[in-house]
């Protein structure tokens, strides 16, 4: 969800605070590890050999080399001071480690870092570990971990790193962690289910905050505006919760160091009742180290103002897909010269798609799809040579798919169905990466042969719901990699030849509702993978051939309207064929008893 930013975190600010001891009282279940005197390194070390001890399963043998003989310091993720005799960093990040977050680690109190991240600890986070008065960071990263985020971390006053992300966490988010740990730079509680409203004064005690990931959760309410204060702040991702009210303009105005914005998927509008976008557009142009905004799934009405392009020059990401966002695209989006990815897709653009979008040299995904947008395919999209998807399904777009885009070596996906296109180019037949070609719902009447000399496709090849009249191509059976084949509703005729066993890696055939003629051939009981085929609505006769059950892996098969004759095959894999879809009134056969 969250682009990785490489960053030199600053000298942190060391803020001095009154500890409140948690004394640690466990049952008699547990050892009972309890200090009057100063904790030392045989405090650390029985504290981690209970740790151990509470731990289900080692599936990695981490532990293994945890034992009471041995130094702790040689400990597997241990790491000592070597000078103070303690024990500062416990590193067990994917170490396959299953059990309870164990409170006995709450007698480290020389732990600095302690990174528990991507195992499969469960239960609730401890309350004592608020004792760990010394910590810098704290990662429980994907973990099981469930109930509330506890009060007592509150007490981690040199924490500077927290990261809660992905778990099953619940409650709300304790203001008091948020207003008295001021020193911390990064805070993830993303991917758990905690709800309520972000702590309005939070902007007010991080001056030093620089990430901030809240996304899917449950939370409601605004965004803070104090978070206008956090001035170093480089990412605030808070998509997928329920934060409404209008776009923060004012607090992304002061937000100069921003890097990432990602609200998607709130119930935030835009402003003057959801119909201007031009206030935020202003606000963001303050933000001068921008390099990702994504503002899909909320609805947003207004244009696309022609000031766009004022977003800074490391823009790389735009997402807006799936508003109300109306008007046409601004030729001036081009400017942003280090795009790799625009998303407007879903939306009520209408227009022209711009000639000028050939100067994002630097763009991979290109998807407008979904919108009212009108005209041709510009030429100029050839150009964009980095260029991996294209999607321009479900407009209004005419005339014949640029020759242009068949210098697109790196294309892999191109979906251009639901147009009113009537031409495409053989050149289309060069581009050697295309693993989806999807141009169904289009007034094509012809297909070049280069179409189908795409060997290496890999996915699937849907020319359905067109005019193509003609022969099913030759070529077509040297689409060895090809998983999907539709050539559905034309006016494809003739035969089905039997070199189309070579579409090995074929999953689903649909020929339907053609005018195709002649035997079926036994062949394709040869394709191995093959559980869809579908020739019904055609002309085809003769009787069914039996090696057509030899394919061992038949989900769906529709032979019905055609003129076959003879019986339903009963050998092989033909008993196990659901014969209530071999239905006689379908005319899919004469049944001779």
């Amino acid at each position: 969800m969250i682009a990785t930013i490489d960053m030199e975190i600053q000298p942190m600010k060391k803020t001095f605070c009154l500890l409140l001891f948690l004394p640690i009282i466990y049952t008699t279940a547990h050892p009972l590890i309890y200090h009057h005197h100063h904790p030392t390194i045989l405090t650390d070390k029985a504290a981690l050999l209970a740790f151990k001890d509470t731990m289900t399963q080692d599936s990695q043998s981490i532990l293994a080399d945890w034992q009471n003989s041995s130094n702790v310091c040689n400990f597997t993720g241990v790491v000592c001071n070597h000078q103070h005799q303690r024990v500062v960093q416990l590193l067990l990040n994917r170490s396959g480690i299953h059990g309870p977050l164990s409170p006995f680690l709450a007698n480290l109190t020389g732990l600095l870092l302690l990174d528990l991240s991507e195992n499969n600890l469960v239960g609730p986070i401890p309350p004592e570990l608020g004792s760990l008065w010394r910590l810098n960071e704290l990662n429980l990263f994907g973990n099981l971990l469930h109930g509330l985020i506890p009060d007592s971390l509150s007490l981690l006053s040199e924490l500077f790193y927290l990261d809660l992300n992905v778990n099953r966490l619940t409650g709300t988010i304790p203001s008091s962690i948020l207003y008295n740990c001021t020193s911390l730079v990064y805070i993830d509680f993303s991917e758990n289910a905690l709800h309520g409203e972000i702590p309005p004064e939070m902007g007010n005690h991080l001056s030093d905050l620089m990430f901030l990931q809240l996304y899917s959760n449950n939370l409601s309410g605004k965004l803070p505006p104090s978070l206008s204060n956090c001035t170093i702040l480089k990412c605030l991702d808070v998509e997928n919760n329920r934060l409404s009210g209008e776009l923060p303009s004012e607090t992304v105005s002061r937000l100069q160091l921003l890097e990432l914005l990602l609200l998607s998927n709130n119930l935030f509008t835009s402003h003057d009742h959801n119909t201007n976008l031009a206030p935020f557009f202003k606000a963001l142009s303050n933000c001068t180290h921008l390099q990702a905004i994504e503002l899909a799934g909320m609805g947003l009405g207004g244009q696309l103002p022609t000031t766009i392009d004022q977003l800074g020059i490391y823009l790389s990401s735009i997402h807006l897909q799936h508003n109300r966002i109306f008007g046409s695209i601004p030729p001036t989006i081009v400017n942003h010269s280090n795009l790799t990815v625009l998303n407007l897709s879903c939306n009520l653009l209408n227009g022209k798609i711009p000639d000028e979008i050939g100067r994002l040299q630097n763009l991979q995904w290109l998807i407008l799809s979904n919108n009212l947008l009108i005209g041709p395919i510009p030429p100029s999209i050839g150009q964009i040579n980095l260029l991996n998807q294209l999607d321009l399904s479900k407009n209004r777009l005419s005339g014949e798919v640029p020759g242009s885009l068949g210098n697109l070596i790196f294309l892999s996906d191109l979906f251009l169905q639901e147009n009113e296109l009537s031409g495409i180019s053989s050149s289309i037949g060069r581009c050697e990466s295309l693993n989806r070609l999807d141009v169904s719902f289009n007034r094509l009447t012809a297909i070049p042969k280069e179409i189908f000399g795409l060997t290496h496709m890999g996915i699937f090849l849907n020319l359905s719901h067109n005019l193509i009249n003609g022969p099913l191509p030759l070529e077509l059976s040297k689409m060895e990699a090809v998983q999907e084949i539709d050539l559905s509703s034309n006016y494809f005729h003739g035969i089905i030849f039997p070199q189309l066993e070579g579409c090995i890696s074929a999953c689903m055939i649909n020929f339907s509702h053609n005018l195709l003629e002649g035997k079926l051939p036994g062949t394709l009981g040869l394709l191995r993978n093959l559980k869809s085929l579908d020739v019904s609505y055609n002309s085809l006769s003769g009787e069914i051939p039996v090696g057509l059950g030899g394919s061992v892996s038949f989900d769906r098969l529709n032979l019905s309207y055609n003129d076959f004759n003879g019986p339903i095959p009963t050998s092989g894999r033909w008993v196990d064929i659901a014969c209530a879809s071999l239905h006689e009134e379908e005319k899919m056969v004469d049944v001779v008893s």
